[in-house]
């Protein structure tokens, strides 16, 4: 890469980060400003990412198909669109997400927003059926005044809904003014010049990444844990020189639950898995994508069709979509134990409040070292909620807050360990938690033990891993998340035969 590309480069970068800078300093619920749930990134006039904060990857790698979705209504200059539809460019009704046209190319921002309406506070109910169940469904559509104001009536807490959605136009606006501003410096032609060369760049950097990994079919499956029945994911990825295909053919039908993806967030995981295996330093764009090619069966649990709820998908199912990717690709390439493999979902609310977080957990042993603890583990990128600002905001107490000891697995590298979380609720509410990894312990890899399940209590009784209940004042629920699979088989067990 000459000089002149890279110092274009880290501009449009920069560009992307401030956004995200602006959206969280912005905002008004501590989702965005505390927890960072949301991602911000510059796409060329042909739709195509060219530079990303690093901020979410189930957000980031779905967001093409968004801005396809609004460019098929070809937005003028000065205008803002705004989606959430899943089946439309978007993840799940939570994320809202907006893009607008920059002077060489697009600006987008993606939030995951405490409320967008639906049967349940935080817009996560563990039982919905149906996508309307989940929230106000957006297609694409331009953005007004006239209409933000339709959108917040129909959300909880309207005030801090308005917050965030004008922080989410702030960095929009700030993306246009830098990009003009980048134009004038530099030259649109050499601007939009860098573009390509960003994207073909990371094209052939992944390609020849992609190329140092043997050719082969390589097959693996995983489980779901949904409410009732079980759900399968199979996989089978295709390595043929420098590109990959991606199969998730005789993977188990859209089920009645909210674990179902839509493709765009099916296409978001199996990006993340090879980049990851791939050139994981790369300066993220789409060019990364063009290799890969994702395959899924209309109506199948990850090609839901609509009115599928799709709730859950966006965090459980992508995080197992990971898990499934990696155990078929460590036939081709070394590969960490499974980490986590869930956000573990909480979400507490009343007409006056919505409170929504993650949960971080146990990174999964690599080859060479120890898994982390209490992190956010692959899909997710987000931070756990501070105490003092949770404690502020939202009529909860935090109890505890603590890493669950001894929960990653052992082996020659330590899965990392999970983390317990009390909160206690301070009025009336209710409850969702949508979490996986209770019955089927994320496991290790050449020998190393699998992590701890985790667990779900409400004043000491264990709950479903997905679940919505009724909270009284002073009630406790306590999450104990999953531990990290460890790598290689333990030293002891070594020396014991030895």
């Amino acid at each position: 890469m000459d000089v002149e590309l890279q110092v274009l480069g880290s501009a449009l970068r920069a560009v992307a980060e401030e956004m995200g800078a602006v959206l969280i300093r912005s905002a008004f619920s501590s989702n965005i400003k505390e927890r960072r749930d949301c991602s911000t990134a510059l796409f060329d006039e042909a739709g195509r990412m060219i530079a990303q904060a690093e901020h979410i990857p189930v957000h980031l790698g779905a967001m093409p198909e968004a801005v396809a979705a609004v460019r098929e209504r070809d937005p003028a200059p000065g205008e803002i669109y705004v989606v959430n539809d899943p089946f439309t460019g978007g993840t799940h009704l939570p994320d809202i997400t907006l893009v607008s046209r920059t002077e060489a190319g697009f600006a987008v921002s993606r939030a995951h927003h405490a409320d967008v309406g639906g049967m349940e506070p935080a817009s996560l109910p563990a039982e919905s059926t149906t996508i309307y169940q989940e929230g106000l469904v957006i297609p694409p559509i331009r953005l007004s005044e006239e209409l933000l104001t339709l959108f917040v009536a129909n959300m909880r807490n309207p005030d801090e809904r308005r917050g965030d959605l004008r922080a989410q136009i702030a960095a929009q606006r700030l993306a246009e003014r830098r990009i003009a501003e980048l134009c004038e410096r530099r030259g649109r032609a050499r601007v939009v010049s860098a573009m390509d060369a960003l994207f073909d760049y990371s094209e052939r950097s992944v390609r020849a990444a992609i190329a140092q990994l043997p050719d082969g079919r390589y097959e693996a499956s995983d489980r779901l844990e949904p409410a009732e029945g079980e759900l399968e994911i199979r996989v089978a990825v295709t390595v043929a020189g420098d590109e990959i295909d991606v199969d998730f053919g005789g993977t188990s039908a859209q089920h009645e639950g909210n674990l179902n993806c839509p493709l765009s967030v099916t296409r978001s995981a199996s990006y993340f898995v090879v980049r990851v295996l791939t050139v994981p330093d790369l300066p993220a764009s789409g060019g990364a994508y063009a290799p890969v090619t994702v395959r899924a069966e209309p109506g199948s649990l990850l090609n839901a069709l609509p009115p599928a709820a799709v709730v859950a998908g966006n965090t459980e199912t992508s995080s197992r979509i990971v898990d499934t990717l990696f155990r078929a690709l460590g036939r081709a390439a070394p590969v960490p134990a499974q980490g986590q493999g869930t956000m573990n979902n909480v979400t507490l609310g009343n007409r006056r409040f919505t409170y929504y977080e993650t949960i971080g957990g146990g990174q999964g042993a690599c080859p060479d070292r120890d898994g982390q603890s209490a992190v956010h583990v692959a899909m997710s990128n987000a931070l756990n909620t501070p105490v003092e600002a949770l404690e502020l905001s939202y009529p909860i107490r935090v109890l505890r807050y603590g890493v669950r000891a001894g929960s990653g697995g052992a082996g020659l590298f330590q899965g990392g360990d999970g983390v317990i979380r009390e909160l206690q609720a301070l009025e009336p509410c209710r409850l969702s938690i949508l979490s996986e990894r209770r019955a089927l312990a994320p496991q290790g890899v050449e020998g190393g033990r699998p992590g701890a399940s985790g667990l779900n209590f409400l004043n000491g009784e264990e709950l479903p891993a997905k679940v919505t209940r009724s909270l009284e004042a002073g009630d406790v629920v306590r999450i104990e998340s999953p531990g990290g699979g460890g790598f290689g088989r333990p030293l002891a067990e070594r020396s014991l035969e030895a």
